[in-house]
């Protein structure tokens, strides 16, 4: 490299830290560039292949499980040696399903986790050991061999007489490190001299925010927004030929993403996120819960004694209770913040499961300025 080029890499790296501690000095709470977009290109790659769990205790498929039985036998058969298939026990082998993740630029020789789960009626696989299994991607290929002793986290436990106890999962196991890498992914990072930054949630306004930012701090206008999620950053010459400074100077700038208004509710566990841009219009909420019980009794009505017609009879004897909580009534403003509508809600003592129901009925009748999501 010559004298004038290295001082000017040097000094155009200079103005770039200059520029990006003045952008980010008053702006701590921005995230970083890395946290809310990724590099196209630099992604993982999802791996799987089916393999055999050996050494069970009594706790693996039956015969019913053809595929497990066939896999045995086939791989035995490899080995060069013939059994008899009326003779085989399946008790202490399963046939699994073994996946990984390929992070990017893992090389050859690298360990990567697997997680092993059974495909038939195996009821455990703790104390298994898995056999050597090929892990192949979506185009074909084998990318990495998973082998080793699993670990599920979990068991089960249980007696002739019936029940018993399980805690977490004992079909699914884990191997850390459990998959050795024997191929590289090919990534490509760069067209046409510049790198694409794909936003994780995409929006507009983030976007063009991106684009400042980096544009801001390159002193130039080298960032060019595509669409709402993606934004391409050319490459400047004194660069190009270490990338990897280029990215790591460029992801590590500050921003403020912006996010539209959310609401998300958990029906099951009664979970509420809400997000600091919700607002809800002028609206008031009543809130009472009302119970009714009904209590069913069997009463045996007989006849007196010495009666000609009189014959034993079951009457019902039903009881009805109804209970109602006192329901109160707020007014919730209009344009309020989101401190501002859960001290209202929680000041008419709902629960989180209540309050599910009152924003689906807020949401319903338009008075929700933001995006109600269930799951």
């Amino acid at each position: 490299m010559y004298p004038i080029e290295r001082v000017c890499r040097k000094g155009f790296a200079v103005l770039i830290l200059v520029s990006l501690l003045i952008l980010t000095g008053a702006d701590s709470w921005a995230a970083r560039v890395k946290d809310i977009a990724g590099v196209r290109g630099a992604r993982p790659n999802q791996l799987s292949g089916y393999g055999l769990v050996v050494g069970l205790n009594s706790s693996g498929d039956d015969k019913k499980t053809e595929f497990t039985f066939q896999s045995l036998t086939n791989m035995m058969k490899r080995m060069g040696i013939e059994i008899d298939k009326t003779k085989v026990k399946l008790d202490n082998v399963a046939g699994v399903m073994v996946t990984a993740t390929l992070p990017p630029f893992a090389k050859v020789g690298t360990r990567i986790d697997v997680v092993v789960s059974s495909m038939g009626n195996a009821t455990d696989l703790q104390g298994g050991t898995l056999l050597l299994t090929p892990l192949n991607a979506p185009d074909g290929h084998v990318y990495a061999v998973a082998q080793g002793p699993i670990s599920t986290g979990g068991f089960t436990a249980g007696g002739d007489a019936g029940g018993g106890v399980q805690k977490n999962h004992p079909t699914v196991a884990y191997i850390p490190g459990g998959a050795i890498v024997e191929k590289n992914v090919q990534l490509n990072l760069l067209e046409d001299e510049a790198i694409s930054l794909n936003l994780n949630n995409p929006d507009f306004t983030s976007c063009l925010r991106l684009t400042r930012v980096i544009n801001q701090g390159l002193g130039g206008e080298l960032a060019q927004p595509i669409d709402g999620g993606t934004v391409t950053v050319q490459v400047p010459p004194a660069f190009q030929s270490n990338l990897v400074e280029f990215i790591s100077l460029v992801e590590n700038m500050q921003i403020a993403p912006d996010t539209i208004a959310k609401v998300v509710l958990n029906e099951r566990t009664g979970t509420i996120i809400m997000g600091e841009n919700v607002r809800i219009s002028t609206v008031a909420v009543s809130h009472g819960n009302l119970s009714i019980i009904v209590k069913e009794n069997k009463d045996v009505s007989q006849p007196l004694p010495f009666s000609e017609r009189g014959r034993t009879v079951v009457t019902p004897d039903t009881e009805v209770e109804v209970v109602e909580e006192d329901a109160r009534l707020i007014v919730v403003p209009e344009g309020v913040n989101l401190r501002d509508v859960v001290n209202g809600l929680n000041a008419i003592g709902v629960s989180p499961r209540d309050l599910i129901s009152i924003f689906q009925v807020i949401r319903a009748s338009g008075a929700l300025q933001a995006e109600l999501v269930i799951i």
